[in-house]
Formats: structure tokens, C-alpha cells, sequence
């Protein structure tokens, strides 16, 4: 099975620039890619991370300023050629992704294997299916359940908190602190974010 990462080395996570500098963003986002490389490279497998700008990382990295669609309709091109090709794409804002769920995204031995997000995204997915090709944008995870059954792939879906939470919004990053103990949270803590208590509701603040 051939593991790709992309990710977004040039300008990452614009929707956290209010609680985050351009640096700071770029740091947290090696830091959320560190702790996803770590989960996939414990379950036995090597990742390639594909990032529009050049960034520090434990996996190979190559340099790809393609948008996604793009570039994973020609990864899936390439790699997928038929029922025993195997390709998986696993975004790298998945701070609270562990070896047990990848595990659990890999196990199914389906045409095509989905890891929805919370928002209404695609996460992550594998494909056996040689005509399955992705749309990312708006809600992913419906096209991608659709495009499924036009070529008459089988689908599996993954129901794992654990890959449906990506990190976009400044609300999100108390579920980094709440649920891992990785690279991410540490980039949190190091930072001066912590937990907080607002209206019922568990947010962060920074010192």
C-alpha cells in the first residue's frame, strides 16, 4: 500500500491566524504532520508527505504546489491501476490520529475505504477501485460516496473520532489538548495555550 500525506507547506491554516502568527501556524502545522507520520509509520508502514513548500519532517517530503484534487486524482492514476493496487491519503491535520485508528482505516479489505470528517470533509481514505477519483471540495465525504457507487466500487466507512477531528478553527485546538499527548499538544503547551471553561463549553486561551 502506497501512503501519502499532503500538506500545505506555503501558507497552512489561514483560519487560525487570528490566535496565530504565519510562523506559528507553519510550526503547529509540522507539528500536527509529525504526529500523523508517527501513527502511520508505527503501524508497520512508510508515508510519503507530498507539501506545496519545503518543511522539516521524519518522512521523505517532496515539493508539489499542486492544488489537491489535482494531485490525488494523479496519484490515484498512478498507483491505482487495479484491484491490487492500494493507495491510502491521509491529511496531515490529524493530530489525535493513532496507530490503532490507522490500523482501523486500513484493515478493510474494500474497493474504497473513508474516513469522514466532522465538517463534512474527507479525512482520509484508501482505494483499491482503479476509476475512483476525488473531489474535495465543499462536503467531500458525500461526493465521495457518490463517485463510489457511480463505478460501482464497494465502500467502507471508518467511524473513528479520532480521524474525523482536523484542526481548522481556533475552537478546534482545545480537542488537541483534551485527546493527545503528541507533538501537537506540546506545540500547544509550549506556546502558552491552555484549557478553559467557557459558558459549559471547554475552549483555550493563551497566556
Amino acid at each position: 500500500m502506497r501512503i501519502v500525506v499532503p500538506v500545505s507547506g506555503s501558507d497552512p491554516k489561514t483560519r487560525l491566524s487570528t490566535v496565530l502568527s504565519p510562523d506559528e501556524r507553519r510550526d503547529f502545522t509540522e507539528a500536527m504532520l509529525a504526529d500523523v507520520v508517527d501513527a502511520v509509520i508505527a503501524t508497520g508502514h512508510e508515508p510519503e508527505v507530498i507539501s506545496t513548500a519545503p518543511l522539516d519532517c521524519a518522512a521523505p517530503v517532496t515539493v508539489d504546489d499542486r492544488g489537491l484534487d489535482p494531485l490525488v486524482n494523479d496519484l490515484l492514476a498512478s498507483t491505482v491501476t487495479d484491484s491490487d493496487d492500494a493507495l491510502a491519503v491521509v491529511m496531515a491535520d490529524l493530530p489525535l490520529a493513532t496507530t490503532k485508528s490507522i490500523e482501523r482505516l486500513f484493515t478493510p479489505d474494500a474497493d474504497v475505504v473513508l474516513a469522514p470528517g466532522l465538517g463534512g470533509g474527507t479525512n482520509a481514505f484508501v482505494c483499491r477501485h482503479p476509476e475512483f477519483r476525488v473531489d474535495y471540495h465543499g462536503a467531500s465525504i458525500r461526493d465521495h460516496r457518490r463517485i463510489a457507487r457511480e463505478v460501482e466500487a464497494e465502500i467502507v466507512e471508518v467511524d473513528s473520532r479520532r480521524l474525523a477531528t482536523d484542526i481548522d478553527e481556533p475552537g478546534d485546538l482545545a480537542e488537541v489538548l483534551l485527546h493527545s499527548d503528541g507533538a501537537a499538544a506540546d506545540w500547544l503547551t509550549d506556546a502558552g495555550f491552555s484549557l478553559s471553561l467557557t459558558d459549559g463549553r471547554v475552549t483555550v486561551s493563551r497566556e
